[in-house]
Order: C-alpha cells, then sequence, then structure tokens
C-alpha cells in the first residue's frame, strides 16, 4: 500500500484524475447532477493546461500529437460522454508513469554505474607512533600521491598504482571483460574495477573527476540526459495521423448522422503509442550499448549509427594496437664535436617526448624507463600536432618526429632502411641528424574483421584517416582490407576531408587528442577511450571502454536494431489505433470502452519496444583465426612506418 502511495505521490495527474473519477462515479451511481459538472470543469481544465503546452511546442518548432487527445476530450464532453473524457485524461497522465516505469527498465545498465559510483575513500596516514591509520575521506579530496587502502570487494575509487604484490580486480564495468584480472606491483589500476578477496593497497595518480569511472560516468549523465531524437519522429506521423483520424471521425459522423459517433472513433486515436514507443525503444538500445562496453552520448547518435553510410579510421591507436615498442636505436654516423651513443640518443630523445602526446612518444618514454635512463626536464618544448616535437634539453635543441619535419631542421637527415611491421622516430640535436628509433605497432587482430562487417551490412564507403606517411598507411590499411587511403594529414586536413566524405552520415573511429577535432566534425564520432579520458573522449558521441574495435560493429548493430524497433513499435500503434478506429466508425466500441481500449494498444507498443534491449548484434567474434573473414585473408605484416 505504501509503495502505491509513492507513486501517487509521484504522480500527481493520476492522483487527482483518480479522485475525481471516483467522486463522478459514485455520483453518477446515485443520479446527481452535479457528477457531469465536476467531470466536464475538470476535463475542461486539463484541455487547457494540454492547449499551453502545445502552444509552447508549436513555438519551439514541433508539430504536437496532443491536438488528437483534445479534440477526443472535448468531442466526448460535447456528447456527454464525460466517464471517457476522464478516461482519456487519465490514459495521457498514466503514459507517463508508463514510460518513467520502461524507462527504468530500458536504461538499468546506464543508471546501474551512476549508482555504484564511489563517494567514500580509505585513506592511509602514518600516526605518531609510526603505524599506518586508516580515515575515510570523500572521494573528492583524495589528491595524487595520496595512499589508500582498498578493502575486499569493494570499488577502486581513483585511478592508482597498486603498491601491494599481486591484487585481482573485476574491470567489467569499465572494459566489458568478463573475467577478473590480475595486477602486480607497480601496475596501473582504473577506478571502479571491484578488487577481490584480499585487502591492498594503492597511490593515487589522478584526483576522482580526472579518473577513468568518473569520466565514463559523466558521460552516462550525458547520455542520459541528452533526448533521443522521438520528438522528430512523432513529428514525422504526427500531421499524416492527425488528418487519418479526423478524415475517419468526420465520416463515422456523416454516415451515422450521429455526433457520439465522431467521440467514439477520437478516443481511440489518442497519441500514447508514437510518443512513449520511441523513447522507450532508443533508452534501450542506450543501455545496450553500455552493457557491450560503448558509451553513447543520447539518442541521436543511436539513429545516426543506424543510418551510417560511410566509416573512417585513424590508424595508430585505432587500427593499430596503439602500443609501439622499440626494437633498435640506430645511431647517425656522423661526425662532429658532440657524437651521441645510443643509449644519451634514446634520453634525449624520450626526455624530449614527456611533451609530446603521440602514441609512439609513449613507446620511446616506456624504452627509457624499461633500460634505467633517467629523463630530463626541458627549458622550453613545443609540439607541433603529428609531426614532432622540440625541446631544449641541457642546452640542447632536440627534434624528434616524422623525417621531413626532422629534415626542415637538419638537413642532413637520410631515410633508415626498415622491416615490415616497423616504425621510425627520427631525432636531430643542435640541428643535426643524430639518429633513429625503430619501433613496431602491428595491427589489431580484429581489426579486419570489423572493416569487412561494416561494408558486408551496408556501410559504402570505408577509409583511412591518418598522419602517418604514405607507404606506412597503405601497408596497414591493405592489412585490414581499406582501400581508400588518406596519409600524412594534419588536424585541420582530417576535419577537412571528412567533411568532403560522402555518402552521409559518416562515422569517425580515432584516439588521443589530435583526433579530437575531426570527431567532432564528424556525424558520428566514436573514440577509443579504453586507456583513459582524453580530448577525444570529450568531443566525440560515443566512447569505446573496452581495447578493442569490435564494440564499434556492435554499436552500429544495436543502432540499426534500436531504430527498427522504435518504427515497427511506432507502426503497431498506428495499425491497431486505425483498425479500432475502423470498428469504432462502425458503432462497435462505445466511447468508455474505446478509451479502455487504448490503453491496451499503449502497452503493446511499450512492450514490443522494449525489444530494443535484446536482439541480434555484429556477430563477430575476438579472434581472427577463428572467423572465416580472417582465415580466408591472413594477416599481413605491416610494412615501414614513421611517426
Amino acid at each position: 500500500m505504501t509503495r502505491w502511495l509513492r507513486r501517487l505521490v509521484r504522480y500527481p495527474a493520476i492522483a487527482a484524475t483518480l479522485v475525481v473519477g471516483t467522486v463522478v462515479l459514485v455520483l453518477a451511481a446515485s443520479d446527481v447532477p452535479a457528477a457531469r459538472w465536476i467531470a466536464t470543469v475538470y476535463v475542461a481544465g486539463v484541455i487547457v493546461w494540454v492547449l499551453i503546452g502545445m502552444v509552447r511546442d508549436v513555438l519551439r518548432g514541433h508539430v504536437g500529437l496532443d491536438i488528437l487527445a483534445v479534440v477526443a476530450m472535448a468531442a466526448t464532453l460535447a456528447v456527454g460522454e464525460y466517464i471517457a473524457a476522464l478516461i482519456i485524461v487519465l490514459m495521457l497522465s498514466g503514459g507517463a508513469a508508463l514510460e518513467d516505469a520502461a524507462a527504468r527498465r530500458a536504461k538499468r545498465e546506464l543508471t546501474a554505474l551512476l549508482d555504484r559510483s564511489p563517494r567514500i575513500a580509505h585513506l592511509l596516514t602514518r600516526s605518531d607512533a609510526g603505524t599506518d591509520a586508516v580515515r575515510d575521506v570523500d572521494v573528492d579530496d583524495v589528491e595524487p600521491e595520496d595512499v589508500l587502502l582498498i578493502r575486499p570487494a569493494e570499488i577502486v575509487p581513483v585511478d592508482g598504482i597498486l603498491l601491494s604484490t599481486s591484487g585481482t580486480f573485476d574491470e567489467s564495468s569499465l572494459t566489458g571483460e568478463s573475467m577478473p584480472v590480475s595486477r602486480g606491483e607497480g601496475d596501473e589500476v582504473l577506478s571502479g574495477a571491484i578488487n577481490g578477496s584480499r585487502a591492498v593497497r594503492i597511490r593515487a595518480i589522478r584526483r576522482s573527476a580526472d579518473s577513468q569511472y568518473q569520466q565514463i560516468v559523466a558521460l552516462v549523465r550525458d547520455a542520459q540526459e541528452s533526448q533521443a531524437p522521438t520528438v522528430r519522429l512523432a513529428d514525422r506521423f504526427a500531421i499524416p495521423f492527425t488528418a487519418v483520424s479526423l478524415v475517419i471521425a468526420g465520416a463515422a459522423w456523416g454516415i451515422s448522422g450521429d455526433p457520439a459517433r465522431f467521440a467514439e472513433v477520437l478516443v481511440l486515436a489518442t497519441p500514447c503509442p508514437l510518443l512513449i514507443a520511441a523513447p522507450v525503444a532508443f533508452l534501450g538500445g542506450l543501455s545496450r550499448a553500455a552493457k557491450a562496453g560503448i558509451i553513447v552520448k543520447g539518442g541521436a547518435v543511436i539513429e545516426q549509427l543506424a543510418r551510417v553510410r560511410s566509416a573512417a579510421f585513424d590508424k595508430t591507436g585505432t587500427l593499430t594496437q596503439g602500443r609501439p615498442d622499440l626494437v633498435e636505436v640506430r645511431v647517425a654516423r656522423v661526425t662532429g664535436p658532440s657524437p651521441v651513443d645510443a643509449d644519451e640518443l634514446l634520453t634525449l630523445a624520450a626526455s624530449a617526448e614527456q611533451y609530446s602526446s603521440h602514441v609512439l612518444a609513449d613507446g620511446i618514454r616506456r624504452a627509457a624507463e624499461e633500460r634505467g635512463l633517467r629523463l630530463r626536464p626541458a627549458t622550453d618544448a613545443r609540439e607541433v600536432a603529428t609531426n614532432g616535437v622540440t625541446a631544449i634539453i641541457d642546452g640542447r635543441t632536440v627534434v624528434v618526429g616524422k623525417p621531413a619535419y626532422v629534415a626542415s631542421l637538419a638537413s642532413d637527415t637520410t631515410p633508415e632502411p626498415l622491416q615490415r611491421g616497423q616504425a621510425a622516430a627520427y631525432v636531430a640535436v643542435d640541428g643535426r641528424y643524430a639518429g633513429a628509433l625503430i619501433l613496431a605497432d602491428d595491427p589489431r587482430p580484429e581489426a579486419r574483421q570489423v572493416v569487412a562487417w561494416l561494408r558486408a551490412t551496408g556501410v559504402e564507403r570505408i577509409t583511412m584517416l591518418t598522419g602517418d606517411v604514405e607507404a606506412t598507411a597503405r601497408s596497414i590499411a591493405d592489412t585490414v582490407g581499406i582501400a581508400d587511403v588518406h596519409a600524412e594529414l594534419l588536424p585541420a586536413d582530417k576535419v577537412q576531408l571528412a567533411a568532403q566524405l560522402h555518402p552521409r552520415p559518416v562515422l569517425m573511429v580515432g584516439d588521443g587528442v589530435n583526433d579530437a577535432p575531426v570527431l567532432a566534425a564528424a556525424d558520428i564520432g566514436v573514440a577509443m577511450g579504453a586507456k583513459g579520458a582524453t580530448a577525444a573522449g570529450d568531443a566525440a558521441d560515443a566512447v569505446v571502454l573496452q581495447d578493442s574495435l569490435l564494440p564499434i560493429a556492435e554499436a552500429v548493430a544495436i543502432g540499426r536494431h534500436t531504430l527498427k524497433v522504435a518504427y515497427t513499435a511506432i507502426w503497431i500503434g498506428i495499425a491497431l489505433s486505425i483498425g479500432l478506429m475502423l470498428v469504432a466508425a462502425a458503432g462497435y466500441i462505445p466511447a468508455v470502452a474505446g478509451a479502455l481500449t487504448q490503453e491496451l494498444v499503449d502497452l503493446a507498443t511499450i512492450l514490443y519496444a522494449l525489444r530494443a534491449l535484446r536482439g541480434p548484434g555484429a556477430g563477430i567474434g575476438t579472434s581472427p583465426v577463428a572467423h572465416p573473414i580472417a582465415e580466408a585473408h591472413p594477416a599481413a605484416t605491416p610494412p615501414a612506418s614513421v611517426r
């Protein structure tokens, strides 16, 4: 009983209508004339309220479907069917409750992420006696370098480095990986992961607002607050459905000569199926996408994913694994007052690359740290996006980047012979070519499968937009099955090409800060965000939480299924309503029975719209060996590459 009372308080329009309806029924049963007047005054007030809302919608450029409900309520009052008028009011107010209930069911995956957001952290401090003391603090008060205790089965509150010898964590809410993962001392642990059966300590490396889980939560909030394109979908059907309904009602009145027939038809023409089914379907699609490891920022993105006709991919970190490893340090054969050896070349390059966001820079820094080389600070540093970085280190000018960029500052730069599967970062010191760092970055094993699936399922054009040199880009493109390649691009070039791609809409997939402009400019921008939040994630319309391209195909499949379900639910509502209107036009459905029957139509469309929570996915696996596409086209080793 208490639960029902809470629900009535949450929806006052339903409560008021039930109270008025009860009073009217009691009075009508006693043949009290006041019953009709009470119902008339109440329904008239509702009509005025709905009309005010309709005017506001028209001023915002939206053609409302509520005109049918208004006409139906006015018609039922005019012919004395005031009980039917009250049922229509109850149906309209109850539609909001039905939508909320279905919406909660549809977005449960999104809500689960918000509900489990950590709020408390156990801060470890040293007591006066020299022992560890635990103090609970708000997660927003945690600062980098704070040491935290994570108890068994607790959620990691902020990103950190594991200080304990080992630990096991459930990262399913972050990456979709169902099996627990093991981490060793010094490994990074992401916020939102659930600790295993042993208490562990971590050292915070980011504040809560900058940590992985809070970034995901922020994306989820955006997705929840963003309105699905339901108004546009409803608008597409509003005028035709209204016109057909009024024609049927008018014809019934004209043929029968009974004005009550007009009201009996229109009570079955109320627009709840059109207004409720689509938002429920889109919320289901958003929730299903989250479960598949991709956060979609709103229903409009789901609709665009369903219609995608062109796809563009960045190369490094998107089609490739984005973790290049250093395989060789080549020192140039030069003579001069200050020649550098291999360790010095790597130290200078890694010190300069501290100020770069490029994925090759990460591989160079990691290689220097693994060799125990101490990185040096720069007195001045600047990066030219996709080309390279220049830094002053110990008074020496160090340039690291593409051969053309380095050659523009060091004329003696010479091309380095490279094996397939290798990339090179060229280095100049004090205006002279000093050598090259050779790295390898393999294509993602699932990349060919995803590209083939997109092409086989209606994406007409697939292209690569990359800052890498032509030879490397074409080699990776050939490996993953892309024929259209645009290489050696600056961020502005990518934006321009994305704007020119046809047919539309265009899906752009990228990773890293330099991809943020093109992701924002594309019809649908998708960021590979599994390795942490970046500007790309902020600019994108969707963010992949797994370190894989498979969710891209899943997102497109989910978008198509969601849009199909939304339209089908709308057509079910329209077909049932028109069929029932024709029956009512023949005089077989009284007004009160028609109003009650319309509730069943609402329920049918909502139940169908919930099918968006499940349905066919992309249907491709994670293993390229097991997949027929990969067996038919075995992956080749990519050739030489430069920054």
